[in-house]
Protein backbone atom coordinates (compact mmCIF):
# COMPACT_ATOMS: atom_id res chain seq x y z
CA UNK A 1 0.00 0.00 0.00
CA UNK A 2 1.45 3.42 -1.07
CA UNK A 3 -0.77 5.74 1.20
CA UNK A 4 -3.72 5.42 3.52
CA UNK A 5 -5.64 8.60 4.59
CA UNK A 6 -8.25 9.71 7.61
CA UNK A 7 -10.17 12.69 8.75
CA UNK A 8 -9.19 13.73 11.98
CA UNK A 9 -11.28 16.43 13.86
CA UNK A 10 -11.61 18.27 10.50
CA UNK A 11 -7.58 17.62 9.57
CA UNK A 12 -6.95 15.15 6.51
CA UNK A 13 -4.23 12.66 7.31
CA UNK A 14 -2.28 11.07 4.45
CA UNK A 15 0.17 8.88 5.28
CA UNK A 16 2.97 7.59 2.11
CA UNK A 17 3.75 4.24 3.62
CA UNK A 18 6.76 3.91 1.15
CA UNK A 19 8.80 5.15 -1.40
CA UNK A 20 7.18 5.42 -4.85
CA UNK A 21 10.49 5.56 -6.55
CA UNK A 22 11.11 7.94 -9.51
CA UNK A 23 8.62 6.31 -11.67
CA UNK A 24 5.86 6.39 -8.53
CA UNK A 25 6.32 9.89 -8.05
CA UNK A 26 3.50 10.96 -10.78
CA UNK A 27 0.97 8.38 -9.17
CA UNK A 28 1.47 9.77 -5.45
CA UNK A 29 0.92 13.36 -6.47
CA UNK A 30 -2.08 12.33 -8.29
CA UNK A 31 -3.10 10.49 -5.76
CA UNK A 32 -2.93 12.84 -2.93
CA UNK A 33 -3.79 15.71 -5.08
CA UNK A 34 -7.18 14.02 -5.74
CA UNK A 35 -7.53 13.77 -2.08
CA UNK A 36 -6.85 17.00 -1.35
CA UNK A 37 -9.39 18.06 -4.01
CA UNK A 38 -12.01 15.60 -2.73
CA UNK A 39 -12.17 16.18 0.62
CA UNK A 40 -11.36 20.08 0.36
CA UNK A 41 -9.83 19.99 4.00
CA UNK A 42 -9.15 22.80 6.58
CA UNK A 43 -5.63 21.39 6.71
CA UNK A 44 -4.04 18.60 5.41
CA UNK A 45 -0.49 16.75 7.13
CA UNK A 46 1.61 14.42 5.10
CA UNK A 47 2.92 12.16 7.42
CA UNK A 48 6.30 10.20 5.50
CA UNK A 49 6.71 6.89 6.96
CA UNK A 50 10.66 6.46 7.56
CA UNK A 51 10.83 4.03 3.65
CA UNK A 52 8.69 6.89 2.36
CA UNK A 53 11.14 9.68 3.47
CA UNK A 54 13.37 10.16 0.59
CA UNK A 55 14.44 12.39 -1.96
CA UNK A 56 11.81 11.40 -4.80
CA UNK A 57 8.64 12.09 -2.18
CA UNK A 58 10.38 15.74 -1.26
CA UNK A 59 9.54 16.56 -5.35
CA UNK A 60 5.70 15.38 -4.77
CA UNK A 61 5.47 16.98 -1.16
CA UNK A 62 6.31 20.55 -2.97
CA UNK A 63 4.16 20.05 -5.85
CA UNK A 64 1.20 19.27 -3.02
CA UNK A 65 2.38 22.62 -1.05
CA UNK A 66 1.86 24.29 -3.99
CA UNK A 67 -1.59 22.88 -5.04
CA UNK A 68 -2.62 23.43 -1.06
CA UNK A 69 -1.74 27.21 -1.21
CA UNK A 70 -3.65 27.79 -4.65
CA UNK A 71 -6.77 26.08 -2.56
CA UNK A 72 -6.15 28.15 0.87
CA UNK A 73 -5.26 24.95 2.67
CA UNK A 74 -3.05 24.81 5.14
CA UNK A 75 -0.08 22.23 4.62
CA UNK A 76 2.23 20.28 7.31
CA UNK A 77 4.41 17.79 6.97
CA UNK A 78 5.22 15.20 9.68
CA UNK A 79 8.51 13.13 9.09
CA UNK A 80 11.32 11.28 11.44
CA UNK A 81 14.41 12.13 8.51
CA UNK A 82 15.65 15.34 9.36
CA UNK A 83 17.63 15.73 6.00
CA UNK A 84 13.99 15.48 4.54
CA UNK A 85 12.99 18.27 6.92
CA UNK A 86 15.40 20.41 6.15
CA UNK A 87 14.97 19.84 2.19
CA UNK A 88 11.10 20.43 2.51
CA UNK A 89 12.06 23.64 4.47
CA UNK A 90 14.68 24.95 2.00
CA UNK A 91 13.00 24.33 -1.05
CA UNK A 92 9.42 25.36 0.41
CA UNK A 93 7.19 27.94 -2.00
CA UNK A 94 7.00 31.06 0.02
CA UNK A 95 4.19 32.75 -2.28
CA UNK A 96 1.92 31.08 -0.53
CA UNK A 97 0.72 29.52 3.31
CA UNK A 98 3.99 28.30 4.62
CA UNK A 99 4.86 24.51 4.91
CA UNK A 100 5.06 23.28 8.15
CA UNK A 101 7.41 20.79 8.78
CA UNK A 102 7.07 18.96 12.04
CA UNK A 103 9.35 15.65 13.33
CA UNK A 104 6.85 13.84 14.92
CA UNK A 105 2.89 12.79 13.38
CA UNK A 106 0.86 13.72 16.51
CA UNK A 107 2.67 17.02 16.83
CA UNK A 108 1.69 18.36 13.49
CA UNK A 109 -2.23 17.06 13.74
CA UNK A 110 -2.46 18.71 17.27
CA UNK A 111 -1.22 21.65 15.41
CA UNK A 112 -3.47 20.98 11.87
CA UNK A 113 -6.31 20.79 14.48
CA UNK A 114 -5.62 23.93 16.37
CA UNK A 115 -5.22 25.81 13.61
CA UNK A 116 -8.40 24.69 11.90
CA UNK A 117 -10.62 25.61 15.44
Amino acid sequence: MLLSHALDRGVLVITVHQDPGIDGRATLLTRISDLVRACRPASVVVVLDEPAARNAVVGVILRVHRLCSRLGTLMSVATHSAPVRRALEAEADTGGTRLVVHARKDTAVAAACAAVA
